[in-house]
Order: C-alpha cells, then structure tokens, then sequence
C-alpha cells in the first residue's frame, strides 16, 4: 500500500493515500518534515518542558502548563476518544515520528539548541490543541475585570469591555448563490491570530477514496478543523467570543495527608497534590506544586496564597488561590470526534451534524454546499452556571456557582443573501461577556451591500480594506478643541481631513496613530486609574491581560466617549497629545514606517531571525477589516494579524484562492519559507490547485513493515492481507508499550511498567526455544500481538492434558483502528492467525488460556470455533528475568480437525 506526497508551485503539499489512516500518517510525516521544529517546541510546551531548551523566558508557560494540568487532560480525552477517530490521530502520531528525525535534520535550531527531536505519544496532538487555545476564552480578562470592580466599582467594567490584547478575532463572510456571479456560494475570510514563524496554519491537501480535501490545518493536530473545502462543501469559522472558564477563588489548608479545600456543601475535601520541577536552560530548575480541586487545577496561589501573599479583601485571613475550570478538563473531550466527519462531509448537513459534536475553542461557523445549502451556528460547549462566574472570579466555597449542565449552541441565518461574522455581537450574544467593536463585521456588510453580485476573485479586496471607524471619538474630541498652537492647529485640520484609512504610506495615518498613543499613554498615567497599574503577583504568563497601557488603548472609544471619567479632564489630555506629536520634529513619514510585522519566534535574535527592521511595512489596524494590530501607546509592531486568508469557490473548487503570511516550510532558507510573504502583504492570494497533473511528485511512502520478512502471510477475502512477522524486541518496544499500558490490557499482566522493562521481557523471550513473539501487521498497520508457546514448558501444562501437536497462543489486538471497529474485524485476523498456528506450524490444536474475567476476549474466541474447557487456576511464577503472577484462567481448544474440515 502506498502514499503519494505531491507539491505545487508554493511547497504546499497534496497528499494521495488508500484510506484515511494512510494519510493520516502522510500528514503527520510530512508535517514533520517541513516543521520539526514548529512540532516540538509545541510538544513541548503542551508537556510544559520548553524551557529545558528555550531557557528561562519559557519558563513562565510551562509552569503554567503543569499547574493547568494539559497533558493529563489530553491523556484522558485521547483514551475517551471513539475507536475510528483514535486509530486516526495514531497514524498521524506515526507520520510524524517517522518523519521527525529527517525533519530536524534540515532544520537548524535543533542544533543550535541542542534538542533531540523526541517522541510523540498518541496524546500529544490533542495535548497540542489544548495548549494553544486554553487562553482563546480570555479567561485571565476576570483577573482584570476584579481589579477594576475592587478599585473602579462594577460599572467600570463596561468602560474596558472591548476585544482585549489576549483575544484572538477573525473575519469571515458568506455570499449565498443568489449574490454570486456563478449562482453557487462563495466563503471567504481571515484568522486573525499572533502572527508565529512558522504559521499556526498550514496549506495542505487530503486525498483518499474516501474523501479529497483542500483547506488549513493547525500543524501538530490531524485534519482540517477550522477551514476546508470538500468539493461539494465548504466551512470557515471565526471566534464565538463565548465565555467558558471559570476561575474559582480557593480555600486551601495543609494537612499531614496532604491539601484540602473547602467545599460548597462546607466540607474540606481532598484535593490532588503532587510536585514537579521545570528544567530551565543555563538556570535552576523551577519548582512546581501541582494541585486540583473539585473545582478543577489551582492555577494561581497556594495554601499560603500568591507569591506577594495577597489576601482576599473580603476574607483577609485566607490566601489567595484560583482554580480553573473548563470544559475539557470537566469532561475529558477535547471535540476530536468532528474531525473525521468533517473531512467525509457532502453537505452542510453533514458539516452541522459534525461541529455538534465540538467543544473548544467556541467557534462561529459559516458553511454551504453546492446543492445550495447553507449554515450560520454557534458550534461548542459553553457550561450553564451563574451570570457572576461569566465576569468574575467566584467562591469556591459558597453554593451557587457550579456548573448546571450545557447551552443550546445558537443558530443564525442569512441577511439578504450573506452573513458576516467577525467577533461582533451576533448568534453568541448570550454566550459571551466581551465582544470585538462591531466596526470590522458592518464594514465588510456595507462593502458586500455594494454590489449585487461577487465573485471568488472579488474578495481579496475585502480582505485588504483599511478604513478605521474606530477612529471618530478621537477626530471629535480633536474638531471640539479650540485655542490650539498653529502646528497644533495644522496638524488637527489635517487629522479632520483625512480619509480614515490606515494605509502603509499614508503620513495622516501615521499622524493619528502617533496621536492616539500619546493620549493612551497619558489616560494610563491619569491618578483614577493609578490602582489599576499593582495587581496581585499572578502567574507571569497572565499578565497581559493586566497591563493598564493595553487595556486602555483597545477600550479608547469607551473612554472618550463615557459621559464621566472619574475626574479626568478629556480635553485638556487631548489637547496636550495633539500639541506634543505637533511638536515632534521628525520629518512626517508614513503609517508603514513604524507599522511593521512582528512575528512571534521561539528563538528570537538569532541568524534566521529577522529583526524588525526588516519586516515588511504594513497596512490596517485593530478595528480594520484588515486586523493588523499594535498596541498604541506601547508600539507600532504588529504581532497579530491575518494568519492566512482564504476564499472557497463552491461553483469551481479550483478557483479558490488562499495565502499565508510566510510560507508552506518551516525550514529557514527553504525556498518555500517565505515566498507567501510579499502576496500576503500586498493582499494576493494564490490558486488553489486541484489538478493532480500540475502537482510535482515528491515522493511515495510504504508499507514500513515491507522490509520485514514475515513466516506467515495470507490474503484474507473481504478482510486484507495480514503478515506474522518475528517481534523485535528492541525496535518494536515502544509500540508494544503502548499497548499493554493501556487499562483495556490489564489482562495481559504489563500494566505499570516501563519501556525498558517490557523490551527486556521479549529480549528474554526471544532467547527460548519454547516460547516466541510475534508481532501481526494487516495491510501495513500493526493489528495485534501474538504469543506462541509449548504447553509442557509453561505453566498451563500443568492443568491440563497436553496431547502432542498442541500449541500454546496468548493474542493482544491493537488499541480499536477504524477497521477494529467494524463488525467481523477480528474473526478475519483470526482466519488468518489459524492457518498460521495450525497449517504454517503444522501444529493439531491450538490452547488458549484468557483470564475468566476477561469475558470479552473468551466470547470471540468461542464464536470463531473454540470449545470451551476447565477453568484452571495457573501457579504464580517468578524467576529472575520473569514474573507472572497467579491467574484464574478459561482454557479452550480449537483443533485442525475442526477448523479445517476434510
């Protein structure tokens, strides 16, 4: 069986396999080629270990990470995980570690760092997703808003509720069928997220019988959960903006047996302690008490409160500590399960069925198909609890704030043929708290209302647009000013005369920004808000959300427009702004100058680490269609921004556009590693190319198993080929690990032990004459484990009469592949597993003794033929290389003459 990796012009793989499972490992593999880097840095900071290479600016997240708990809860939503989808995000673990090895050898900051690239667990994508949306909901905004209730009064909060400097925001829009050159819908739009090299998304292609797939996938995460176009149909998402965290204040006391924490029924319970340490690179190891509660992981504080030892106020003999609750962790699901639907949709039926299956982050989803279909909806898991968890932190100890149950995910429709989604108030209003300023979702409304149809090619000049409506508190506040110094007074005619597009080359834009920032910087240093600049000393990666200078500069509007500001004379600020950018004796230069991108690098400040100064120069702002953002008063740079554009053609898939912000490759010096760079800061898109002969053939991936001699290989009808192969004892470890740690393999008796171990008990096996191991392999994919063994020279020869030509056999199936999970699926290995034991080994009757209690196993084994015998009970053995203990056992019997009759 093999896998075709095909390449455009751009790099951006097209990758052709028999199944879904085949080309979920070729995505993992060539996932791994072009970022090994991108991958490990974020294995590792899902495991929270990336300061053991990245060095004590790491630090701070990964201790975070331990604290929150993410590995655990992606262990524990991978081994809740449906059979069909778990065998999926395994092939894809495959894929990339077979590929990560060749991947970090192209790639220089494995040798710059000295990181080994490691080994992905079946867990680490969904570990992956989890750390790089846990902050989507803002949950640190409640630490803000508590600040500004204790020192400001409740009223304030609206003043600050805006799209805060930790919120990620999106565009996207829908134009039905009937607004459409073609008659079929067209979806286009952007993501905006901070701007990472390499990319948060990757352009790639899936193609199998089963489906063909163009669309953008997070890297590290099988599948395409955000963006994609199947032919027939089409989905695009944008952030709901929904609140789902909760933060819960704790009260904590030690005991000889360990923490406790109060209740809301006025009990102390137990709650989880244990301790770890953060290795830091050229620093001391950081050390970290992990606790959780009922509540959910202590993410902040301790028993004896925050670091500073900050008190409640309204309890101020109890330290401070905060617990985060949030639907993964309360629910161990992670909405893996839409993914696979997802790429097999046809309408947007099936695009609907599937997102009900989600969970986070909370997405609006815009989709249609080419019957003429379409879907506007909320898609996600928002808890029903209490209006004040929604805003701010909550006793855990008081009744009243716990979780009660799930929100219908609302449902919208199409205005006039389109709808537009871009983190503005809409189908999410009762899910969320805070909300992006309606400036960018009624420009691109307005813009769409221009014209009575569009087409795909049209759309990249929404894309670009850069008025800013955000704009006209600050132009009024200036029209209103009088007695101004003549620069003062050009300057603000100047201002009044601009167009209010925020253009790379445009001096008024650079003007107003320039503007904007001294006013920001003087509304931070107002004394009403001076108590707002000391919170409490919570965890370092929280602090953004925090800062005084960043919220007041995304709150502006607010601010200016507020009838009352405790005290502050408006004008007077305004005016001191205006006369001291007037005063400014640079020469005027355009918005572009200082507007520049700023992409966020793991290693910054080395050779293939760009500065600054080198970045392009940029168009747009915070409240644009074009979202570049900055945060005025403390920089120009923009971090965030489009991370790719799209637009999905649903008359013609082939004439779909997309783009990101740098390139297909991962790979500094590659020459698909920033060649996206200039379109996308221009606004072009490239093709989407859907013809396999204008694709170049990279390569072709095998079966990995081919090179193995097998001493049985039979072609099942109906079922596969399957291969016995001799197990390496070595080389086969991790995977044979993985399997008997599992809980399901209890029975099997390795539970608990480590790799090691278990590749030295096979190493030992392998050393008899009496006793083999085998590993099976159905059409490429390990599927079981088999054991082989003489019954006079086990223990199960002692309990029953052994007859010559008996064989003794003891089977592990793989954890349940999406072919495991069909009915008839082990009765075919079984077929071939006979013949091997009974014809290949001309052996007359085959033993097997499963535990009595492992009902499961002796069921399918009697309805493939055997008959049942004695229940034994096999003496405990423990030798120096081996230990098993006492088991009651269900031996059966199958023999030659019944399995192959005549």
């Amino acid at each position: 069986m093999t896998t075709e990796i095909y390449r455009d012009a751009w790099g951006i793989p097209h990758l052709r396999a028999a199944d879904a499972r085949q080309l979920a490992r070729a995505q993992g593999r060539v996932t791994a080629l072009d970022r090994a880097w991108q991958l490990e840095v974020e294995r590792h900071r899902a495991q929270g270990t990336s300061a053991a290479f990245l060095g004590p600016a790491a630090a701070a997240w990964d201790v975070l990470a331990r604290r929150a708990r993410l590995a655990d809860t992606a262990k524990r939503s991978f081994d809740a995980l449906d059979p069909d989808t778990a065998a999926w995000v395994r092939a894809y673990v495959d894929g990339v570690n077979e590929g990560l090895a060749e991947g970090a050898r192209r790639t220089p900051e494995f040798a710059g760092t000295g990181l080994a690239p490691g080994r992905w667990e079946p867990w680490t994508p969904l570990a992956v997703w989890l750390a790089t949306h846990l902050l989507f909901a803002g949950f640190p905004a409640k630490l803000w808003r508590e600040q500004v209730i204790r020192h400001l009064g409740p009223e304030a909060v609206a003043l600050f509720a805006t799209d805060g400097p930790g919120t990620s925001g999106s565009n996207g829009w829908l134009a039905a069928g009937e607004r459409t050159v073609t008659g079929q819908a067209v979806i286009a739009g952007d993501p905006h997220r901070f701007i990472e090299e390499p990319g948060v998304y990757q352009q790639i292609r899936l193609s199998c019988p089963e489906f063909d797939v163009v669309g953008l996938a997070v890297p590290g995460v099988p599948g395409m959960a955000h963006f994609g176009h199947t032919g027939t149909v089409a989905w695009a998402i944008t952030n709901a903006m929904a609140d789902y965290q909760d933060l819960y204040r704790e009260r904590l006391r030690r005991t000889g047996a360990g923490v406790e924490a109060l209740g809301p029924d006025g009990r102390w319970e137990r709650a989880y302690r244990a301790t770890e340490s953060v290795e830091v690179r050229g620093a001391d190891p950081v050390p970290v008490e992990v606790i959780e509660t009922g509540r959910g992981p202590v993410i902040a504080g301790g028993p004896e409160g925050l670091d500073d030892g900050t008190f409640f106020p309204d309890a101020p003999d109890t330290p401070l500590a905060l617990a985060l609750r949030h639907p993964p962790r309360v629910t161990s699901d992670l909405g893996f399960a839409t993914l696979l639907p997802l790429l097999r949709a046809r309408t947007v039926a099936d695009v609907d069925r599937a997102f009900d299956t989600w969970v986070e982050p909370v997405n609006v989803v815009l989709a249609a198909d080419t019957e003429g279909g379409t879907l506007h909806r909320v898609a996600g898991r928002v808890p029903v609890r209490a209006e004040a968890n929604r805003v701010r932190l909550v006793p855990a100890w008081e009744p009243g704030h716990e979780w009660r149950g799930w929100h219908e995910t609302p449902r919208a429709g199409l205005t006039d043929g389109v709808a537009v989604m871009a983190n503005q108030r809409g189908p999410s209003t009762p899910l969320g708290v805070e909300f992006a300023p309606p400036h960018r979702a009624d420009r691109i409304a307005a813009l769409l209302s221009g014209r009575d149809r569009w087409s795909a090619a049209d759309m990249p000049a929404l894309h670009m647009d850069t008025h800013l409506a955000s704009a006209a508190p600050l132009l009024d506040r200036l029209a209103a000013l009088d007695g101004l110094s003549p620069a003062a007074a050009a300057l603000r005619d100047r201002l009044l005369r601009w167009d209010r597009r925020m253009d790379a080359a445009s001096e008024p834009a650079a003007a107003y920004a320039a503007v904007r920032s001294a006013v920001v910087r003087r509304l931070a240093a107002e004394p009403a808000f001076t108590r707002l600049t000391e919170p409490p000393a919570y965890p370092e990666a929280l602090l953004p959300w925090l800062g005084l200078t960043a919220r007041i500069a995304f709150a502006l509007e607010n601010l200016l427009r507020a009838e009352e500001l405790y005290g502050v004379d408006r004008p007077a600020l305004v005016r001191a702004a205006l006369e001291e950018v007037a005063a400014d004796p640079a020469p005027a230069r355009g918005w572009g100058e200082t507007h520049r991108l700023a992409p966020w690098r793991a290693l910054p400040g080395t050779p293939y680490a760009p500065g600054a100064e080198t970045e392009p120069a940029l168009s747009g702002d915070h409240d644009c269609v074009l979202c570049t953002s900055a945060v005025p008063g403390l920089t120009d740079l923009a971090a965030r921004g489009p991370a790719a554009r799209y637009v999905w053609d649903l008359a013609r898939r082939e004439d779909s556009l997309w783009v990101v912000p740098l390139g297909a490759s991962g790979v500094p010096g590659s020459a698909h590693h920033r060649d996206q760079l200039p379109l996308w800061t221009r606004g072009d898109l490239v093709p989407v190319v859907t013809d396999w002969a204008r694709l170049t053939k990279e390569t072709t991936m095998t079966d990995p198993y081919a090179d193995r001699p097998a001493v049985h290989e039979q072609v099942v009808d109906g079922y596969g080929t399957v291969r016995v192969l001799p197990l390496d004892a070595k080389g086969d470890a991790e995977l044979v690990h993985g399997w008997v740690s599992q809980e399901r393999a209890a029975f099997w008796g390795m539970n608990g032990l480590a790799q090691d171990d278990v590749a030295g008990i096979y190493a030992h096996l392998d050393t008899l004459d009496t006793h083999h191991a085998y590993l099976v392999v159905k059409d490429g994919e390990p599927a079981a484990l088999l054991q082989t063994y003489e019954p006079e020279a086990d223990r199960v020869g002692e309990c029953y009469d052994v007859r010559p030509g008996d064989i003794g056999a003891h089977l592990l199936l793989a954890p349940a592949s999406a072919d495991s999970a069909r009915a008839g699926w082990t009765g075919g290995l079984l077929v071939a597993l006979v013949s091997f034991l009974l014809l290949t080994l001309d052996r007359q009757r085959i033993v097997i003794d499963p535990d009595v209690r492992n009902a499961k196993a002796i069921d399918r084994f009697v309805r493939q033929g055997f008959e049942a015998g004695p229940e034994v009970v096999l003496p405990e053995v423990d030798l120096p290389d081996v230990y098993l203990p006492e088991k009651r056992a269900q031996l059966a019997f199958l023999s030659r003459a019944v399995a192959f009759p005549g």
